[in-house]
């Protein structure tokens, strides 16, 4: 031990093992009462990283039941395809989002000249201001394309007949 009064430095600390540094006693009450505090937060941080550790270890000597030469096993669920309904909600890719409201047969929807039909009627009012450039180029993109199908179909059609 030491003596009574002796000012604790780093030299007086390094004289003892760590284990016993929590022996150290003052008068102060005060000061004695945040060694105890810390002390507490010590044990319950070791204890916690000590747990921490065996479970680690325990999880690498327990293993998985994987096959041989199986490192890591990812399981993936796949969404389940079914039919829209009114309040259904969809989005698209590039940030929009609505609420299906109405699901009408193919001859109450609107057509073109030729009679090709709308998959899809949005609210106009939504529509526009809300565009961003991905939108509105997918938007001409779809359209070309379409044309596009359609010359094809009719040079295919016109070869064949």
């Amino acid at each position: 031990g030491f003596k009574k009064d002796t000012k604790i430095t780093r030299a007086v600390l390094d004289e003892y093992p760590k284990s016993q540094w929590w022996l150290f006693a003052s008068p102060n009450d005060k000061l004695m009462a945040e060694i105890e505090a810390m002390r507490k937060q010590y044990d319950e941080s070791k204890k916690g990283l000590e747990q921490r550790f065996l479970d680690k270890v325990e999880k690498l000597q327990r293993g998985d039941e994987l096959p041989p030469g199986v490192m890591k096993m990812v399981k993936v669920f796949v969404a389940v395809k079914r039919k829209i309904q009114p309040g259904d909600k969809m989005a698209g890719r590039h940030g929009n989002k609505g609420v299906v409201s109405k699901i009408v047969p193919i001859e109450d929807m609107p057509f073109l000249e030729d009679g090709t039909h709308a998959d899809i009627v949005l609210n106009p009012l939504g529509v526009p201001s809300r565009m961003n450039v991905g939108q509105i180029l997918e938007t001409h993109l779809g359209w070309a394309c379409a044309g596009l199908g359609k010359r094809i179909a009719q040079t295919v059609d016109a070869y064949l007949s």
